[in-house]
């Protein structure tokens, strides 16, 4: 929820925005990222603890979440490799995406910025907002209201409920 110091960020979490969502890095990786539904896909098969509680027809609202595809120093024995997971929660204002999701029990945390081209793909950036310097590119595919298959150049940021 907003509060009156916040009301200088776009995204509707109150946190630091992700810096320029759109820029040119964006638009390439877009270009060259086409994601598709798949029954093999490593999102399709569910990780998460599941919750039969939300709001069925929309993605907003409270997510498992997970990524890889760089190691984090922060986590002892991290590697590219490995999965890391956590809550996430998505919050739509107009055609924008906002997606906040945390990992190494809720130490770490990110925020995607990302705009709907239709109803399945968001494009956007993902800003690691405990180190602010590390931005990225992120391409999404919404296969339903339980899946979110999510790509940066590196790796994967998925969401499954």
């Amino acid at each position: 929820m907003k509060t009156e110091s916040d009301l200088t960020t776009r995204n509707p979490f109150g946190v630091m925005d992700v810096p320029n969502p759109g820029d040119d890095d964006v638009m390439q990786f877009a270009r060259i990222t086409m994601p598709e539904e798949s029954p093999t896909d490593e999102n399709a098969k569910p990780w998460s603890p599941g919750d039969a509680s939300y709001q069925r027809g929309t993605i907003d609202g409270e997510w498992s979440s997970r990524w890889k595809g760089a190691a984090d120093p922060t986590i002892p024995g991290d590697a590219p490799d490995k999965w890391k997971q956590g809550r996430g929660e998505a919050r739509t204002v107009g055609d924008r995406v906002y997606l906040l999701f945390d990992w190494n029990s809720g130490a770490r945390r990110g925020l995607i910025d990302a705009r709907r081209e239709g109803p399945r793909r968001l494009v956007g950036k993902y800003i690691n907002l405990n180190n602010p310097e590390i931005t990225v590119p992120w391409v999404g595919l919404v296969v339903s209201d339980q899946r979110i298959d999510g790509y940066f150049a590196q790796g994967r940021v998925d969401f499954r409920r």
